[in-house]
Formats: structure tokens, sequence, C-alpha cells
């Protein structure tokens, strides 16, 4: 886990999509890894996203993907077994959280609120989801959590985009960001992974601008 997180840290920014064809999933894991975001969070969003998740395991092994919008511990399962390498989901869900931990599956559950980030520490966790971000408070929210829960970090996404990714990177509790910028839906429809790949290289350099 120490070692997935050091990782995550490094790769600064989580691409997040939404896979509606299965023939894009590889395309694209090698245009974010060539653009230096060598992650994706694939959201259980559509009925491509177990496939996509199986085909970018299978084929770009080095790419983290993880499976994102995890809603119930039927959809973990399913994830797990096309070899997503961590869940993700928008809120705590605690019978997928401890289905997670009994597993041994990394778990990145959201919280919006004091209470979520207390019940996901109990649990035993280190790492949770902060979302939507901006709208429960973005940085100002990131501040406030940062005093009383000193020993968790978070992963912001719901409204980060380029204009204030830097400023969530720099915080002390900011492990990494997830976004949606980076693969436009009408690019990857389009299968335009060469621009992909520019976007991707856009926001890595953001990120090394911090990190």
């Amino acid at each position: 886990m120490i070692d997935m997180t050091r990782m995550l840290y490094k790769i600064g920014i989580i691409p997040v999509i939404k896979m509606d064809c299965l023939e894009h999933a590889v395309p694209l894991a090698k245009a974010l890894k060539n653009g230096g975001l060598p992650a994706a969070e694939i959201t259980f969003r559509s009925d491509a996203a177990a496939d996509s998740i199986r085909a970018i395991a299978k084929e770009v092994p080095e790419l983290f993907v993880c499976a994102g919008t995890v809603l119930t511990v039927q959809n973990a399962e399913l994830a797990v077994d096309a070899g997503a390498k961590a869940m993700i989901s928008p809120g705590t869900n605690l019978s997928v959280v401890r289905w997670c931990i009994e597993n041994k599956i990394p778990v990145f559950p959201g919280c919006a609120t004091p209470t979520e980030v207390e019940a996901c520490m109990r649990e035993g966790l280190s790492v949770v989801k902060l979302f939507p971000a901006e709208v429960v408070g973005g940085i100002a929210m990131l501040k406030a959590l940062s005093g009383p829960y000193s020993g968790m970090k978070f992963m912001p996404t719901g409204g980060v985009k380029p204009g204030n990714v830097k400023e969530y990177l720099s915080q002390k509790n900011v492990l990494a960001c997830g976004g949606t910028w980076m693969v436009p839906e009408d690019l990857l429809t389009d299968g335009k992974f060469d621009e992909i790949e520019a976007l991707t290289k856009e926001a890595a350099k953001l990120r090394d601008e911090i990190r």
C-alpha cells in the first residue's frame, strides 16, 4: 500500500474516463501512458467498463487501471476479475469498503463530510476521495480537514481542471487528483488519441511544476 501511495503521488493526476467503445480502451491507455499519466479510472457508467479494464490490464499492464463509480460489491467483484488494481467510489459504501479490505483490494471511497472521513478511518483507511471536490468547498475544505485529520490523504475529484489543479496538488493532504479534461468525450468518441496524448502531456507538465 505504501508503494502504491508513492506511485499515485508521483502520477499526481488520474484521468477519469467513461468508456463507451471497447476498441478505444487500449489506444487510450497508450496515449495516457505516453503523455506522462500512466493511470486511469474507468467508471462503471457504461456496459464497456469491465471489458475495457480487462483489455487495458492485459495489453498495457504498466498502466495503473482503477475501477470508478463502484457502487456495489458486485461491481467490485467484476472489476477485480477484469484486472482493476483499485476501487474508487463516489460515496462511502461500507459494504464495498469492507469487501475490498477483506480481499486486500485498495479502495478509495468518496467522502464529502467529516463524518464520512471518520467512518473510513474506523475501517483503517488512510486515503479517501474528496467528492464532489469543488461543490463541497474544494481547497478550503481540504485545508479545514487537514487540522483534525492530519493523517488522512485525499484524492479530490469533481471540478478539478487545468486552472486549479496546481493549487490542489500543492495541498499537503492531497495524494493525487482525478480529472476528466485530458479525455474529452468528443475526442474519445472520434478516436483522436494524438490529441488526447497532447492534453495529457499538458496536464503532466502542470503536475511537474508542483511536484
